[in-house]
């Protein structure tokens, strides 16, 4: 494994939840967006949308810019990487998830108006005083679900040897900001268990208890998209039993190099 690909996976998930949660911490925690909820999911949805696409031209040619424990499955699945390969990006990815959480939570820990009861860090979860809409767990799981199989679809469509263009890098970005308009509202937007966890682990609570569910419902929501994917761009039947050796797919900008 080249060392390389993973300090990029850990650096672009760190960049990823310092930017994104973030701008969520200071437009809902910090109530600096005011009365307007709309200016606050507007705003998180472009921070997290925003960085994504740097992230992809920055990264991608290095490791691929997954930043996602949810994406790399979906690239394992669809036969695109290694099980091997993908376990130490996985290991990456929450390190440096970590990481941004704690840089994040360090700086804004340097003002008076901050305190992790009362402003939190842009961690996601659902129920009364979590979601905005009070979704319950069920509702929570499936939105999760949905919203990652969107974004991972997208991810693996357009770094398919048909699919894969100069522009692939803004259509991942702009498809993170796009689930985000409308999962911000409803669990704080996850479809990136290492973006959950750093968090979580310094707020610490109810975060860290609905936990569970912002990584096993992305990581379903992966699994599902690269299924789809695979079907609807292989020029080959899917057999189930048979390694995919030899998928029909380049790499892009969010493509896993070898």
């Amino acid at each position: 494994m080249d060392p390389r690909k993973l300090l990029a996976e850990a650096l672009g998930t760190a960049l990823l939840v310092f930017v994104g949660v973030g701008v969520a911490t200071l437009s809902f925690g910090f109530g600096l967006t005011g009365q307007s909820p709309a200016a606050g999911i507007v705003a998180t949805a472009l921070a997290f949308g925003l960085i994504m696409l740097i992230m992809a031209y920055a990264i991608g040619p290095i490791s691929g810019s997954h930043i996602n424990p949810a994406v790399t499955l979906g690239f394992v699945v669809s036969g695109r990487m290694r099980v091997t390969e993908a376990v130490a990006y996985w290991v990456a990815q929450i390190a440096g998830g970590i990481i941004g959480a704690g840089v994040l939570r360090g700086i804004f820990a340097t003002t008076d108006f901050y305190s992790t009861d009362k402003v939190g860090l842009g961690t996601n979860g659902w129920g009364e005083g979590v979601s905005f809409i009070g979704v319950d767990w069920v509702g929570a799981f499936f939105i999760e679900i949905v919203l990652t199989f969107i974004f991972v679809a997208v991810v693996l469509a357009v770094t398919t040897k048909v699919g894969s263009t100069a522009a692939s890098g803004a259509a991942i970005g702009l498809a993170l900001a796009t689930v985000h308009l409308v999962g911000v509202a409803v669990t704080g937007t996850s479809v990136n268990p290492a973006r959950s966890i750093g968090p979580a682990i310094f707020v610490g609570g109810d975060a860290l208890n609905q936990l569970w569910l912002f990584i096993v419902a992305p990581l379903i929501g992966g699994a599902l998209a690269a299924v789809v994917v695979w079907f609807l761009y292989s020029s080959k039947p899917l057999d189930v039993g048979q390694d995919l050796i030899e998928p029909d797919v380049v790499e892009g900008p969010a493509a896993g190099r070898e």
